[in-house]
């Protein structure tokens, strides 16, 4: 069974090297690595052209990336990666005997765990930690060609949500599983600034997302995982904390998006 990684990216040359060794190092003895990239400036596609079989570029967002890096690969199972995570080197190898032992699952939830700098990516840790096995949160990955292909693959009209949307829509023609491994998200150093802006960038998708999928969609964001372990969140009192200033101002920003992104239909409405 050939396993085809794929990875958008863009500017991503500070975790890029990281990711790729990760999945070139898999026990795995038949893996494909397909780079996506999508204009880069900075060092990506040298880094992508030392680890990966074929560097693309596609665009104009990551779920148009990771269609065209499904329709270039070769692999009877595509995986869906992020250019800031690194994974485990087993996980190939536990994607392959789950999918040989479990004829009906046509897609794997891969569990993530996150590192980075500073205090709010101890926060993020502990919000990561919370959200395992919730499947409201958790989205999967790895899917078998014939079940990507029969989805459609990615919306690209979703630049946000469009893993909620993968996910929805996954679980309404296929089982779904699960493997043991650990995907590691670098978090880097998180500035609340920063995440206010991405999130109210986001948040337009959001609101699309909410309008697609609106009588399923409020389970996504009620996050009750956060509340479902209270030992964990009493025992880190400073990190709760953090994370909870970390969720309003996520919340914040998507509030403002989806805001931007009414006002603009508006005037779009009122234009014509």
């Amino acid at each position: 069974m050939r396993i085809s990684f794929v990875v958008p990216t863009r500017n991503s040359a500070r975790t890029l090297d990281a990711c790729l060794a990760s999945l070139r190092t898999q026990t795995h003895p038949d893996v494909e690595v397909l780079v996506v990239d999508n204009g880069s400036t900075d060092a990506t596609t040298e880094i992508a052209g030392r680890h990966a079989d074929q560097v693309l570029q596609w665009g104009p967002e990551r779920s148009a990336q990771r269609n065209h890096g499904t329709d270039r690969s070769t692999g009877d199972v595509v995986v869906f990666i992020d250019s800031d995570m690194v994974l485990e080197p087993h996980i190939a190898t536990q994607i392959h005997d789950r999918f040989t032992a479990r004829p009906e699952v046509g897609a794997l939830i891969i569990p993530e765990r996150s590192f980075g700098d500073g205090f709010l990516a101890r926060c993020r840790q502990l919000e990561k930690h919370l959200y395992v096995g919730d499947a409201a949160v958790e989205s999967p990955r790895a899917f078998r060609r014939e079940i990507i292909e029969k989805l459609g693959g990615w919306d690209e009209e979703l630049t946000a949500a469009e893993d909620w949307d993968l996910a929805d829509r996954t679980r309404e023609v296929t089982a779904v599983g699960r493997v043991t491994a650990w995907i590691w998200h670098d978090e880097g150093r998180i500035k609340l600034r920063a995440t206010f802006a991405k999130k109210r960038y986001y948040g337009r998708w959001i609101d699309q997302y909410v309008r697609m999928h609106a009588d399923s969609s409020g389970s996504k964001f009620a996050r009750t995982a956060l509340l479902r372990k209270p030992g964990s969140l009493l025992r880190h009192p400073m990190l709760t904390a953090g994370l909870a200033t970390l969720k309003l101002t996520e919340a914040a920003g998507l509030v403002m998006g989806i805001r931007d992104s009414r006002a603009a239909a508006s005037a779009s409405a009122g234009a014509r």
